[in-house]
């Protein structure tokens, strides 16, 4: 990977008036600017279709899209809404997503946009659908089903539903489909927008030269419709409760550790399959995106198993993964591919060995390099090129917020370290970022725009009320572009 720079902003967090960030003219805007400051790479959360909690780790499906961020405009333009249909202000507020009211708006002109697509005369665009059914069809349809139920028993999960559809008997599988053959369609519909939308954005990302690092969670919700349509590749037993779920010990963020619920794999099943669904879903990534992060990829090298039913990380254990395996095998059938490798929490050299085997570049976060109480391989002048430098996650605080509680031994170690300018920390730290030897340095938009605390996007372990932060459009100027430009070019990234 060439030395360069970018911009974490996921898609909901762009500004618009329809309550969330979209695949529409201001995605067309931060694209714009990204070339206007000199970057070349927009990193952004999994584009899943997101579930309880807003999670875009937490979706009901790993290859669909989330259809909250379609873009309403565009379907306007098709003829699949109409003028009227898109009123100039709904009080959505503009600096966070209201999801409730924003799903209730959008679905209800998504459905209006179903049913004038069915009637309409677009014998092109019509056609282009059914090639996306045909071509997609191996998930697509297990996805639509699957929300089509959910839809049909009222949003609970797939285990609570009748046990002869929970356990996908022919007969129930048979009734449902022709039941709900109209509700199915539609999440079918949803896809092909989704899809036609996105990779449309991409092209022209790519076309100005910017790339999509895009996110791939290892695991999989336990409420999708991949662990209800493929239990076999779960730990799960005869009744489809699961044995083991997923989740992290006792680390930075958590006294108790993380108790995530996501199903664990059964990995001896894939592997005796040659890892088909992995190959398949990497494939899938690699159509959305130009470079992939592997979210929590120590999960490859050995996962933290937890009994399910426990109420805490704490009493799991760690099981020896064949991701060696799995990744030569998606290898062999794909090529190489660029991957970058999510090294952070409870690193073992088993985990840094099967990153270095794939040449994959690990992750170095600078909130984490000032911690004067002990040694860490966060510090700059430890880098390596192979690596990419962030000032901070979605998971940190901004930098701004992170530096006003930090405690004043590890201000002087900044101070002694590097040109800290603390009434702008984050601008100090993006430009020591794009200082270092990695490859690629990223800052997420809020330590752009210098915010605080109140901007943060997500805390590991907290409960829902995360994902919702926005910026607005007056927020983003020519200045930051022309600072973030000048930095970039003095750092040899442009």
């Amino acid at each position: 990977m060439e030395r360069s720079s970018g911009i974490l902003l996921h898609i909901t967090s762009l500004p618009g008036k329809y309550g969330i960030g979209t695949m529409g003219r201001e995605a067309r805007s931060f694209i714009d600017f990204l070339v206007d400051s000199g970057q070349k790479l927009w990193q952004i959360l999994p584009l899943g279709h997101t579930g309880y909690g807003d999670s875009p780790y937490q979706c009901f499906s790993a290859f669909a899209g989330n259809p909250l961020i379609i873009d309403l405009e565009k379907l306007q333009e098709q003829g699949l809404l109409k003028p009227e249909d898109l009123p100039d202000n709904e009080g959505f507020p503009e600096d966070a997503v209201d999801y409730g009211k924003v799903f209730a708006y959008k679905y209800t002109l998504l459905e209006k946009a179903w049913q004038n697509f069915q009637k309409a005369d677009d014998h092109g665009l019509k056609q282009q659908y059914g090639t996306f059914c045909t071509g997609n069809q191996w998930w697509l349809d297990d996805y639509a089903f699957f929300m089509a139920l959910k839809i049909h028993h009222g949003g609970i999960a797939w285990t609570q539903w009748e046990k002869d559809i929970k356990m996908r008997e022919p007969d129930a599988v048979e009734k449902y489909r022709n039941l709900l053959a109209g509700k199915i369609d539609f999440y079918r519909f949803l896809q092909f927008v989704f899809y036609h939308q996105w990779l449309e954005l991409k092209s022209y990302a790519n076309i100005n030269n910017i790339k999509i690092i895009g996110d791939l969670p290892l695991y999989v919700a336990f409420d999708s419709a991949d662990a209800w349509a493929n239990p076999d590749i779960f730990d799960f037993d005869e009744t489809l409760t699961p044995r083991t779920v997923a989740g992290v010990p006792p680390d930075y963020f958590s006294e108790t550790g993380q108790m995530w619920g996501n199903p664990i794999y059964d990995w001896k099943r894939l592997e005796e399959q040659g890892f088909r669904w992995w190959i398949e879903r990497i494939k899938a990534n690699f159509l959305l995106y130009d470079i992939l992060r592997i979210d929590h990829f120590r999960g490859l090298a050995a996962y933290w198993s937890i009994p399910y039913g426990e109420e805490t990380a704490i009493n799991g254990k760690w099981i020896e993964a064949p991701g060696r395996a799995m990744l030569r095998a998606v290898y062999d059938s794909l090529g190489e591919k660029p991957i970058i490798a999510e090294n952070l929490g409870v690193i073992t050299p088993d985990v840094e060995q099967l990153r270095e085997e794939f040449s994959m570049p690990g992750m170095k976060i600078l909130q984490f390099a000032f911690d004067s109480g002990e040694d860490n391989d966060f510090i700059p002048h430890t880098y390596e090129k192979n690596s990419v430098v962030y000032t901070g996650t979605h998971d940190n605080n901004t930098t701004e917020g992170w530096f006003r509680h930090s405690p004043e031994e590890d201000r002087q170690l900044m101070r002694e370290y590097f040109c800290l300018d603390e009434n702008n920390p984050s601008w100090s730290f993006i430009r020591l970022a794009w200082s270092t030897v990695s490859n690629i340095a990223i800052a997420p938009m809020q330590d752009i725009l210098g915010l605080g605390e109140e901007a943060r996007m997500n805390f590991p372990g907290k409960s829902p009320g995360f994902w919702k932060w926005r910026y607005r459009s007056d927020m983003l100027t020519g200045n930051h572009a022309d600072d973030l430009r000048r930095i970039t070019r003095i750092y040899g990234r442009l």
